[in-house]
């Protein structure tokens, strides 16, 4: 018995072959487009540029409508952009916020940041028996999580653990912790140390503090936003819950120059006086709060509007940053400006072009997360990492995903 093989009509192979020629040449941004999701900011100016720059390629088109629905006594408005072939052909419609006309002060100085836990951060899942010399490891535990509560009792201090563990009779407790983001139940059995007395076998902390750089403070409110990426403890990719949090004028002592394989970092100090405002979020994206004093922060003459992730391209563009004492405008280019399916804070990537920068830091350098990223005279994002392969280049995070933290 014989397989008849089916051969592929010259018609179509010819017209496959036509199409990606015609892919190719108009550069139509397939994947672009496909990665888009909805609810990123935008308005009919930006849509505008969009369709003049091609930026999803020759033949592709942004139509952008504007509602205003009713919900109870409240007004909102949403928007639609619908993406078309050939001004005629729909491709895809997404479904977008209103980026709104409203200025920001521009940022780009360090500030000092202290965050008070919203339960208790395992610092270290070991301890040492100070009798035998032994390590002794939990099992449940491990460094980076947050303790939430203990037999169902919540956790605020390190008191509170002492006193929950005092009151038990088991030699196991139920903690509830965040792991990963993540709220996790757990069992862990309880070690007896001296004085017949028990513990976790973790050290813990409940608070945490460093240096970052603010990106932008909105001029109507004073709504701020900072960082760019979330504050964790150590390797961990837990995000710290914040009970209470403020932020601090920072003064600039030195600067550790970044290298191949070795990021860099400012070396600065703050003290909890000269309160600049609080603390309500830390989120992947940044901290965020309100500004109480706006001295020494920003100057009240330099501000913009903020950008959606749609006038962001590849091409020439700016940082700002107080590295030199000052707060400066330096060159980058930006490389690639990435639409993800879902959030991240590795949206634009990004090369210092520079001189000065590179002399006095090597490129982008810890303590700079949260530097504003300006194209077109708009705040588009907020510098995040370093490549550690090359401290020239950099990431950022869109603005967009910020200006959404401080409305939700």
């Amino acid at each position: 018995m014989y397989k008849i093989k089916k051969k592929i009509p010259f018609i179509i192979i010819i017209a496959f072959f036509l199409f990606c020629i015609f892919i190719i040449y108009s550069n139509i941004k397939i994947t672009d487009i496909a990665e888009i999701n909805g609810n990123f900011y935008t308005n009919y100016n930006e849509v505008e540029i969009a369709n003049k720059d091609s930026r999803f390629g020759k033949f592709v088109s942004l139509s952008f409508n504007e509602n205003e629905l009713q919900t109870g006594s409240n007004k909102e408005k949403e928007g639609t952009i619908l993406f078309k072939l050939f001004g005629l052909i729909p491709i895809k419609k997404v479904k977008v916020n209103i980026l709104s006309d409203e200025e920001a002060y521009v940022g780009g100085v360090p500030i000092g940041i202290y965050i008070q836990t919203d339960g208790m951060i395992v610092v270290s899942d070991t301890i040492i028996d100070t009798d035998t010399g032994t390590i002794i490891k939990n099992k449940n535990l491990k460094s980076g999580d947050i303790i939430k509560k203990i037999n169902g009792t919540e956790i605020d201090a390190v008191e509170d653990i002492y006193k929950t563990i005092e009151s038990t009779t088991d030699n196991t407790v139920n903690i509830e912790i965040i792991r990963d983001n993540k709220v996790k139940d757990i069992k862990t059995e309880l070690i007896k140390e001296k004085g017949n007395k028990h513990s976790l076998g973790v050290w813990v902390k409940d608070d945490i503090s460093g240096i970052g750089t603010l990106t932008f403070i909105k001029k109507d409110n004073g709504d701020y936003g900072a960082l760019g990426h979330s504050i964790m403890n150590g390797n961990s990719s837990t995000v710290i819950p914040v009970s209470t949090g403020k932020i601090y004028d920072c003064n600039l002592i030195g600067i550790n120059k970044g290298s191949k394989s070795k990021p860099g970092e400012l070396k600065a100090v703050f003290l909890q006086k000269n309160e600049k405002g609080n603390i309500s979020k830390n989120t992947p994206y940044g901290i965020f709060g309100k500004i109480i004093d706006f001295d020494n922060l920003v100057d009240t003459n330099r501000y913009l509007k903020i950008g959606g992730r749609l006038s962001v391209k590849p091409g020439k563009a700016k940082i700002v940053s107080s590295v030199s004492g000052i707060r400066e405008e330096y060159d980058i280019e930006i490389i690639k400006a990435n639409f993800q399916s879902k959030s991240s804070d590795k949206s634009i990537v990004f090369r210092v072009t520079d001189e000065r920068l590179l002399n006095l830091t090597g490129g982008i350098v810890q303590g700079m997360s949260g530097s504003p990223i300006i194209q077109n005279d708009k705040i588009v994002g907020a510098v995040t990492h370093v490549f550690l392969s090359d401290s020239s280049k950099g990431y950022g995070v869109y603005s967009d995903w910020m200006l959404e933290q401080l409305e939700i």
